[in-house]
């Protein structure tokens, strides 16, 4: 009776997944594609300076995001002025001063603390000089590019849940909630897990750091898989961006635990590629297309200069990557074999 019910439970929140991602991840994946090219050609920023300052590029995400919005400054006919704080907080601030200082058009600021950074983002305004972001929401910002990271984190939590058939245990990485998506995703988390009293985050929650965040997490798993030794003792592991996920990964498979998964967001090549291998420990990942972003905060950039509305926010897509459907959405984002186009 219980194995019964236990598969068609199982079943059920599959389904329900899969539903879901069909909806969000696909339709939406098409509609916004278009709208993101719409109008580009008649775009310019042809003598216009633009700062951009991001907090860091050491990973695939941030690089993407980072050169995506360089190289659309740059085929608008504008001058990018562009600032890699490398992860250091006060060397952000430090760009966030020099580009106020020299006055740019327009300046895009990418990603970072919001507790460090909202006075300066508000002195970028009180300077006259506008405003935009990347995965950055402050209401200093007449535009933040982003992906709707609130449906995206409940897809990636109902899939986990889905994963676990109803009940289990979760590790959850939370060490970067000042950062303003990952405390969308993690807030997005616990409001799923609302619905499902059976799933309890273990206590207490693993911290993920940069750098050597693979290498930390690796370890952080290690210890929990010891501390944690018995078969459904632990169901899965879950962070908001995916660089500990590899190294979570990494452990539970050198560790031989089964029926333990891995769940993040962001659609790094390599973890792309272990959720599409049907005997890695990955079970699902949000992917998003952070180049696109970057171009699209460097576009909103120029309407507003041309004198055009501009929405407070820009979805770009995103797509639920799964064992079950990765034959179909992985694709385009895994690794890119030498010689291909990016």
């Amino acid at each position: 009776m219980s194995l019964r019910k236990n598969k068609s439970r199982r079943n059920f929140f599959k389904a329900t997944a899969a539903m879901l991602t069909v909806a969000v991840g696909a339709v939406v994946w098409s509609n916004a594609s278009q709208a993101q090219d719409s109008g580009s050609e008649k775009l310019s920023l042809a003598g216009k300076r633009i700062g951009i300052s991001a907090v860091g590029t050491d990973h695939h995400w941030d690089l993407m995001a980072y050169q995506g919005i360089i190289d659309e400054v740059k085929a608008l006919g504008g001058e990018p002025i562009a600032l890699d704080a490398k992860r250091n907080d006060q060397t952000h601030v430090s760009q966030l001063q020099t580009l106020i200082a020299q006055k740019p058009d327009a300046i895009i600021e990418m990603l970072g603390n919001l507790d460090v950074l909202n006075p300066w983002l508000k002195r970028i305004r009180d300077a006259d000089i506008p405003l935009f972001t990347v995965d950055t929401a402050t209401p200093h910002s007449l535009n933040n590019s982003t992906s709707n990271n609130y449906s995206l984190a409940s897809e990636v939590a109902l899939q986990m849940v889905a994963d676990m058939g109803g009940k289990g245990n979760v590790l959850v990485f939370n060490g970067f909630y000042g950062v303003p998506v990952c405390k969308i995703r993690y807030d997005q988390l616990k409001y799923v897990l609302q619905s499902y009293p059976e799933v309890k985050i273990i206590e207490p929650e693993l911290r993920d750091v940069i750098p050597n965040t693979v290498q930390s997490a690796y370890s952080n798993v290690t210890d929990m898989l010891t501390k944690y030794p018995n078969d459904g003792d632990i169901s899965a592991v879950w962070a908001c961006w995916d660089i500990p996920q590899i190294g979570a990964t990494q452990a539970i498979e050198a560790a031989g635990r089964k029926g333990i998964k891995t769940y993040a967001i962001d659609g790094s090549p390599e973890v792309v590629e272990m959720v599409a291998n049907a005997d890695s420990a990955a079970g699902a990942v949000g992917a998003q297309q952070p180049y696109e972003i970057g171009r699209s905060a460097a576009r909103n950039a120029a309407r507003y200069l041309a004198g055009e509305h501009v929405p407070p926010f820009t979805f770009v897509p995103a797509v639920l990557i799964t064992k079950d459907n990765a034959k179909d959405t992985a694709g385009p984002f895994l690794p890119k074999k030498e010689g291909t186009a990016n």
